[in-house]
């Protein structure tokens, strides 16, 4: 498949741009550099794009001859150029679609609110997974999630309580998409599964997940509507995209079957909503 050398390529930019390892990329055209680079812009990871193509300024497979790397690689300045972006605070409170994960969520976070014992990373990382699985929900993997997981694991995980995050995580349903998203850091970006204690086991469906997500990044975000008002009021149905959320959610919905469902109604309900009367 055309897309197997870009993602390959992608995935060993980002590596380098965000983990600084060394290894060099497959020579592409134009045209497919062009594309890694939408894909990058879409998956919000262009920054750590640019990074690591700097760090590839001798790569032998690699001609910034190219007109298509002049935009990405004029953004900052030369003493700036391979530093990374600080990661953001996930202090802000997530929620979840289902009634019931919810209001366990809003008992976690008062209980260990009030734990001297409870460290803010921990939960800082709780909400960074949950922010993480509503993204995979209702987009598809997000390389931008992940990547900051990876940061933050690697940065801040030696002051995470991750016997408490495991059970904060049962609560709620997400060991298994908690372990989807650790195992997308093992498959891609080399991480030790000991760097990630609270994941269940590798899973072995995260690398065809992964790259499914980054193949239908263009239409998946080509239109984001349901439903809509015609000109003569008739309503009309966005099928094609109903039936892509509708596979999207069927194959998630292993990872947490109640969230899964309760967030695809969620958003039928809202596309229902926003017809124009």
């Amino acid at each position: 498949m055309i897309n197997n050398i870009i993602n390959n390529n992608l995935f060993r930019l980002l590596r380098s741009g965000v983990f600084n390892e060394e290894e060099l990329v497959e020579p592409m055209s134009a045209f497919k550099w062009k594309r890694l680079l939408q894909i990058a812009e879409a998956h919000g990871v262009t920054d750590y794009v640019r990074i690591g193509l700097l760090r590839h300024k001798t790569d032998p497979n690699l001609d910034f001859g190219y007109q298509v790397f002049e935009d990405v690689l004029k953004n900052g300045s030369a003493n700036e150029e391979c530093v990374l972006p600080p990661l953001p605070r996930y202090d802000e409170q997530p929620r979840m679609m289902n009634f019931f994960f919810n209001y366990r969520l809003k008992r976690i976070i008062k209980e260990e609110s009030n734990n001297p014992d409870i460290t803010p990373e921990t939960m800082e990382l709780l909400f960074l997974i949950i922010r993480n699985a509503n993204q995979t929900l209702n987009r598809g993997v997000y390389l931008r999630g992940i990547v900051e997981l990876g940061r933050f694991l690697r940065d801040k995980g030696n002051h995470v309580d991750f016997v408490s995050l495991e059970s904060s995580l049962r609560k709620l349903g997400l060991l298994k998409m908690a372990s989807l998203h650790g195992s997308i850091l093992t498959s891609f970006f080399h991480f030790d599964p000991n760097e990630i204690p609270y994941m269940l086991k590798e899973d072995a469906a995260a690398p065809t997940i992964t790259q499914r997500s980054l193949n239908n990044t263009a239409t998946d975000t080509a239109e984001n509507w349901h439903f809509r008002m015609r000109t003569n009021g008739m309503v009309e149905n966005n099928s094609k995209v109903f039936r892509r959320n509708l596979r999207r959610s069927m194959r998630y919905i292993r990872y947490n079957p109640l969230e899964t469902t309760s967030n695809f109604l969620a958003n039928f309900a809202k596309s229902l909503s926003e017809i124009e009367e």
